[in-house]
């Protein structure tokens, strides 16, 4: 932890023209300190403007990249990777825990000088507020990947006792970050009062909507992992200090918050559907402006998202070859496929309606809009034709079968060109919110009503295509009502950075990654015996027999069951060696 402070230059903030500031994308000044730069409200705002482009998002900040954050390799993709797959190992260094020390201590200088401030309080108080909620999202971010951490909340010095001292529990790091939300809710603006130039600054309603996901993030985590991942604090892991019972609150809790967005927010879902073929949840992830879409609409339409990156084609493009890299890396699972309802509904092995798989396109037919919204073919808008999709092996886009094109510009190519798409990057958004609250309300219950579901998750489906879910038609049709709100979890928020930490917090990822990676079925289909559209001995693991819509069929084995060994060490990244080198009181977590 020594870096945090011996490898940092002293932040100060950038002063910015109007236009500059709708897109977010400030770095601080290096010529003067904070003592002489905190004199105006302004100089509050321009400091706390410069937090928000250090979210991780499109454009790479200090090394990141969202591609560690798209949840590529989990049991919904066709291409593995080394996360999916247990396979981490402690590196050398690692930007992802130096990364959000450093923007705490920029959190950490304005608050600070916010207790020094001589002006009146209340003329910065958002700025207060906003350095408050920013503190509280990176070390949530530092709890999810790495458990317990050195929580800091003081601009330290090098003499500090925080970097030579042991890591917080998770339940202290949860702490810090609930107190830091709660006090910084009440003095952010609703988004009603948010001026245009300043859309895209956080609200109320986005902090009420990351503290619910932060409590029911832990609420599960604690109902389903416990203290199993925490070490005993002194050989191994953070230990468990201040660990108690808190699910309970902590669900009730997101329930009234999530309300309160629901009810009071003015958000609404993006659908527009009768204008765009039904295919909203396209062009919703690739929304610039009225070129953008057929049907001419732009970025103003968009009242879902609640905390965003801002984008612009003109004056901040995304900058990372997006539409190529989500084509394959996205590419969906035999599992996945086949986790998309049918518009009756009802899973493909109960519904009459499911065509099967013999032609490449009968499995698109009669099914949740938003599998054809992410899978149809990106040229033609369509599912796939007889004879388009060819199997000459796995690694290129149609390697499972399948290709993504959820984040992918319109006419890729042509509108966009690569590197140079700028829709904005959704960090929160209403969809999630309606399934927290109905998770919550299970979760707490064991039960929810016909009515709340209504005002949350069959708002979402009625989006997808699908009729409202009910406890009649869940207890009819044999259904589990909470696999049930799961699996419009899984397919509303495919690859926006959920599926890892939702297998994790409900205790499952052993048992779900562990699970052999399929792609397309080929028993019963034309690719059988047909080389000229499907050649096996590319395949290098075969075909492997796999309960289906229509039954066990044989499918394309793309990742056995052999190359994957994920466990419950794997719930929490290891720390790395440099870190632990320089403050030997770290201690490493269990497994690694």
């Amino acid at each position: 932890m020594k870096n945090i402070v011996t490898t940092l230059v002293l932040s100060s903030v950038l002063l910015f023209s109007s236009c500059q500031s709708d897109f977010l994308d400030l770095d601080p000044l290096d010529t003067q300190t904070e003592a002489s730069y905190f004199k105006t409200p302004s100089d509050f705002k321009a400091a706390s403007n410069n937090f928000y482009n250090k979210m991780v998002s499109w454009r790479a900040v200090d090394g990141s990249n969202i591609y560690n954050f798209m949840d590529f390799g989990t049991d919904l993709t066709s291409l593995s990777q080394d996360e999916g797959r247990g396979n981490a190992v402690a590196p050398i260094s690692d930007i992802y825990w130096r990364n959000p020390y450093k923007y705490i201590r920029d959190n950490n200088i304005l608050l600070k000088a916010a207790a020094q401030y001589q002006g009146n309080q209340a003329d910065i108080a958002q700025y207060v507020a906003a350095a408050k909620f920013f503190r509280a999202w990176h070390h949530f971010f530092l709890l999810k990947r790495y458990g317990g951490v050195p929580i800091v909340t003081t601009v330290v010095d090098i003499n500090d006792e925080v970097l030579y001292g042991k890591r917080n529990s998770r339940y202290e790091v949860m702490n810090q970050i609930l107190k830091d939300l709660s006090e910084a809710i009440p003095d952010l603006p609703l988004e009603q009062n948010i001026s245009s130039a300043d859309k895209g600054h956080l609200s109320k309603w986005a902090a009420e909507a990351f503290k619910a996901r932060v409590l029911l993030y832990e609420a599960t985590w604690e109902k389903y992992v416990g203290t199993t991942t925490d070490g005993d604090g002194v050989t191994t892991g953070a230990g468990s200090e201040g660990a108690a019972s808190n699910t309970t609150a902590y669900l009730e809790e997101v329930i009234t918050l999530a309300k309160d967005v629901m009810s009071n927010g003015g958000y609404q879902l993006w659908n527009y559907n009768s204008q765009l073929n039904n295919n909203s949840m396209y062009y919703l992830f690739n929304l610039e402006d009225a070129g953008s879409n057929p049907a001419g609409l732009d970025k103003s339409t968009n009242k879902e998202f609640i905390l965003y990156n801002k984008y612009d084609f003109g004056l901040l493009q995304g900058g990372i070859n997006l539409s190529h890299t989500v084509g394959t890396r996205l590419a969906p699972s035999r599992k996945f496929m086949d986790l998309f309802l049918c518009t009756d509904g009802l899973p493909v092995n109960k519904s009459p309606l499911f065509q099967g798989y013999v032609k490449v396109g009968d499995e698109y037919k009669n099914r949740d809009y938003r599998l054809n919204a992410y899978f149809n073919d990106p040229t033609t808008d369509a599912a796939p034709a007889s004879g388009a999709v060819k199997l000459f092996g796995p690694g290129g886009d149609s390697g499972s079968g399948y290709t993504n094109r959820k984040f992918r510009a319109y006419k890729y190519g042509t509108y966009r060109a690569a590197n140079t798409e700028s829709a904005d990057y959704p960090q929160i958004r209403l969809a999630e919110v309606y399934l927290m609250y109905a998770e919550a309300l299970y979760e707490l219950n064991g039960t929810i009503t016909d009515a709340q579901l209504n005002e949350s998750v069959n708002l979402i489906r009625q989006r997808a295509g699908l009729p409202a879910l009910t406890n009649a038609f869940v207890l009819a049709n044999n259904l589990n009502m909470l696999d049930e709100i799961r699996r419009e979890r899984a397919i509303e928020l495919f690859g926006e950075n959920s599926r890892y930490d939702d297998l994790k917090r409900w205790g499952i990822a052993e048992q779900v990654l562990n699970e052999p990676i399929l792609g397309s079925v080929v028993q019963g289909t034309d690719y059988e015996g047909n080389t000229a559209i499907y050649k096996p001995a590319s395949y290098p693991y075969g075909e492997l027999s796999v309960t289906t819509g229509k039954g066990n069929l044989r499918a394309l084995l793309l990742d056995p069951v052999a190359n994957r060994n994920f466990q419950r060490k794997n719930y929490l990244f290891p720390i790395a060696t440099t870190q632990m080198q320089l403050n030997t009181k770290l201690l490493q977590n269990p497994g690694y």
